[in-house]
């Protein structure tokens, strides 16, 4: 089974703000990411994108780097999208995720649509709940727990 890493954590104070790269989150059952606009207690706590989605866009001429779709954490090795829903992953040493969503809608006049005329988030992002509290790094593995 292959593995990804993580390339980029990122966050956000408020929803509707850019999120910045960190190197390292805590992360809580039933919540999310400590210090997320998009944490709370629901199906989707935690988003996740692929590199590979992201250079995809900056082939099609968009200028975009890891948090620019609002995923809180970006991962190389996987292709995230084809994971079911109910597949849980670990990440690092502790941190426990269950995947809940792929996709989502976008929101109307989203800046990477008008730059561009696509977004991957509402068919290459997915989401995922917090089951086991965990710290989180740039750098960790992502397995996924069969």
């Amino acid at each position: 089974m292959t593995n990804g890493k993580i390339i980029a954590i990122s966050k956000s104070e408020k929803k509707g703000q850019k999120k910045y790269n960190i190197e390292s989150a805590n992360l809580i059952v039933d919540h999310g990411m400590e210090g997320d606009a998009h944490a709370g207690n629901w199906h989707r706590q935690i988003s996740l994108l692929g590199i590979a989605s992201i250079e995809h866009m900056k082939a099609q001429g968009a200028d975009v780097k890891p948090g620019d779709f609002a995923e809180n954490i970006t991962v190389e090795g996987l292709v995230l999208y084809e994971i079911p829903v109910g597949t849980k992953v670990k990440i690092g040493d502790e941190a426990i995720l269950e995947i809940t969503q792929i996709g989502k809608e976008c929101h109307q006049g989203c800046a990477i649509m008008q730059q561009v005329g696509s977004c991957i988030m509402p068919t290459q992002g997915i989401f995922a709940k917090v089951l086991h509290n965990g710290t989180i790094r740039v750098g960790d593995e992502v397995q996924l727990i069969p």
